[in-house]
């Protein structure tokens, strides 16, 4: 089952590999379940002229692609790559985040990074990079890892879903490790199925080669009662932390590095867990005793 899912989320014409504009295009049609009748339909477009873009006998104009993106709901990134593709100047622009353009968009992740206050919150790219973070998380992975080291700086960027799953870094803290990585690997297996880019493929690729982790096709054990949502239970020593998260983007992105941003925070799921971060916070309890 998961052989298959690796072919599967790893087998993108677009972007690396695509040949041209119309294999590009029949590979996302079949990819997110349109017949050509019925992608020229919502396109306006007749299903001949579509069989022609497809094969190259015609050639699409810059409307015409953006007009199909938008009926497959392609990501502002696979958008790019077909029109480039078909010989186009890319549509979207791809900005650094200390742009001067976006700093209002900056503005408004550090403000919900100081909300989230005492508790973790992080801002991520698609790929689950760390790009910030708030006190509240530095303090949390102080707890669980201890101080990070100078020399880090210079480090391989760090990857918060390879931490969650490397036996080396998070996975010894989650008492309920293997629900939790059940959980976030099926999450990463839909991103690399819905974005389409050999890099979330490698992502997944590179999740599943670790170690003792659950098959994607795997059901749990249901046990009742249950929580309303996913708790990730994390203990250190005598310090055990409950924690669920809400995952925030940018509701109309017109730039591919926008699109791709990400904010988890994590929240308390009980009022010990709670005070245990205001503590941190307060300077009442040690983040590294």
């Amino acid at each position: 089952m998961q052989d298959r899912m690796r072919q599967r989320s790893g087998s993108s014409p677009t972007n690396e590999t695509a040949t041209s504009f119309g294999s590009g295009l029949r590979w996302w049609r079949e990819r997110r379940g349109f017949s050509q009748l019925d992608l020229a339909g919502a396109a306006e477009t007749t299903q001949r002229h579509l069989s022609f873009l497809e094969s190259g006998r015609a050639g699409p104009s810059r409307e015409m692609i953006l007009r199909l993106a938008g009926v497959l709901d392609l990501p502002l990134r696979q958008q790019n790559a077909l029109l480039l593709a078909a010989g186009f100047a890319p549509a979207w622009g791809e900005s650094d985040l200390s742009a001067p353009e976006i700093a209002q968009v900056n503005n408004a992740l550090d403000y919900m990074l100081t909300q989230q206050e005492p508790y973790p919150a992080f801002v991520v790219d698609r790929r689950w990079t760390l790009l910030r973070a708030n006190t509240g998380a530095v303090r949390f992975t102080e707890f669980l890892l201890g101080p990070t080291p100078a020399s880090a700086a210079a480090a391989e960027p760090v990857n918060l879903a390879v931490a969650l799953v490397s036996p080396d870094v998070l996975r010894p803290f989650i008492v309920n490790w293997e629900e939790v990585a059940l959980y976030f690997l099926r999450g990463v297996q839909a991103d690399a199925i819905a974005d389409g880019t050999r890099a979330t493929a490698d992502l997944l690729k590179r999740l599943l080669a670790f170690p003792e982790l659950p098959g994607l096709s795997r059901v749990l054990p249901l046990v009742e009662p249950r929580a309303p949502v996913l708790v990730i239970h994390f203990r250190k020593g005598e310090t055990s932390l409950r924690l669920f998260t809400t995952i925030a983007t940018l509701g109309t992105p017109q730039d591919v590095t926008l699109q791709e941003i990400r904010v988890e925070c994590f929240f308390p799921m009980d009022d010990s867990t709670a005070q245990v971060f205001r503590d941190w916070a307060s300077g009442a309890l040690s983040v590294c005793p």
